[in-house]
């Protein structure tokens, strides 16, 4: 496993559309480990693909840090609510990541 540098905000990738996952591969695992240790290295809790620069649909996320979820290909099929707190993407440095330990 590797921690991979995260692209911040500007950086083209992170505009671009993503690619379906078409078959669960040795690379993909790596990119997925890689991506799992990126978002815990840097104290976030959740992190996609195109962060890492990577243009493939698979997010990481874990809120509790105890319950890991990977999504694969995911799809919003409907929304409600607003957001509340402050804004953790890990993409924008300094905004509302989990605190350490």
């Amino acid at each position: 496993m590797a921690i991979r540098n995260i692209r911040l905000m500007g950086d083209p990738i992170l505009e671009k559309t993503c690619k379906e996952v078409k078959e669960m591969t040795p690379r993909t695992r790596e990119l997925i480990d890689d991506m799992i240790e990126t978002m815990y290295d840097a104290n976030g809790v959740g992190l996609a693909a195109p962060q890492v620069g990577v243009l493939k649909r698979i997010v990481v996320i874990d809120v509790t840090g105890e319950d890991l979820i990977v999504l694969i290909n995911p799809r919003i099929m409907e929304t409600s609510g607003e957001q509340t707190g402050g804004e953790g993407c890990l993409s924008l440095p300094g905004k509302g990541r989990r605190e350490q330990d």
